[in-house]
Formats: C-alpha cells, structure tokens, sequence
C-alpha cells in the first residue's frame, strides 16, 4: 500500500493492527497456521480502499464495523474453503474442529452486530473498546494474552507456540495485563 496517498496509507494502516486482533480472538491459533490470515487482512484492507468513498462517508465506529464486517465475511470464506479442501480429516481432526469453532466465533460476531437490545450494546462497546486496546499491545504480548483468555491455552502450550519458555509467557501475559490496564482503567 506504499503507492497510496499518505492520508489514506496511514488511515488504512491504522486499521491493520485493529483487525489483526480481531483475527486472533476469533480464529484458533492451529488453524490461523493453515493459511496466510496476513492476506485475508490484507484483502480486507484492499477491499476498503476500493470502497473508500463509502467508508469516509461513515462516522469512525461506522467505518469499523464497517471493517469488522468485511473481514468477518472474508475470514469466514477463507476457513469454509479451507474446510471443504481436500484432505484426510483422520489426521487433522483437532484443525477441523478448531476452524469449525472459529467459523462459529465469527458468526456469531456478525450476530452480535445485527441485534440492537441495550445490553447487548453495552456489552459490544465494552468488546470494541477491548479490541482496540488490545490492538495497541505489543503482538508478541497480546498474542499470548490472548491464545490463553481467548483460547484458554495453558502456558506451555503458548510457550511452544511461541516459541519461548512458560517463564517468558508469565511475563508477556502480566506486561499484557498491565498495560491493557492504562488503556482501559473503568474496565475489570
């Protein structure tokens, strides 16, 4: 995207960080490794900037859910394509169940969006606000916090995953909190 105008560059950039977060809590680590969720977000953007005169029409909590939206829908083609490929699901029975319960994570994200009782607005404001501030964590940091809040991994699982020692996890996991913390001190 370095041949966009700077505005719109950083404008879509700015949003990269926002949606990759998003693709983390929704998408189970085991099968986010299947295929390159750096291009769905990619495409997500790319989508956008076609779209753009659209998007700058919309307010900023428009333009998100706006994104949310589009990426949920590419993220959902992208695993259903993955599901229907051919492979032996004898031998990848843990992926096949982990890219159905992302693929029902993300519907239901899109079902959360469609209704409008005040308590469930209340409680998507409050996700939306969590999403962005997990957004502005360093990756390394929100990717563990989020492989065990979200996915309820167990330290040496992340730490596997990672690539590093429990020990190491530990700390990513409680900077993670702190700093989450800053962002977002009226929340538990």
């Amino acid at each position: 995207m370095a041949s966009l105008p700077d505005d719109v560059n950083q404008a879509l950039e700015e949003f990269r960080a926002y949606l990759e977060t998003l693709t983390f809590i929704q998408v189970d680590p085991r099968l986010r490794a299947k295929f390159g969720l750096s291009d769905v977000i990619q495409n997500t953007l790319l989508e956008a900037y076609r779209g753009l005169e659209a998007i700058q029409a919309l307010d900023a909590a428009g333009r998100k859910r706006w994104l949310r939206r589009m990426l949920v829908n590419n993220l959902l083609e992208e695993i259903e394509r993955w599901r229907t490929h051919k492979r032996d699901y004898r031998l990848e029975q843990p992926l096949a169940d982990a890219a159905a319960e992302s693929s029902c994570r993300l519907q239901n994200w899109l079902a959360v969006e469609d209704t409008s009782a005040g308590q469930r607005l209340v409680q998507q404001e409050e996700a939306l606000r969590l999403l962005e501030a997990l957004a502005k964590l360093d990756p390394r940091q929100r990717e563990a916090l989020i492989l065990q809040k979200y996915h309820g991994w167990k330290l040496e699982q992340i730490a596997a995953h990672l690539g590093c020692t429990a020990g190491a996890v530990a700390g990513l996991h409680a900077r993670a909190l702190q700093e989450l913390r800053q962002h977002l001190p009226d929340m538990e």
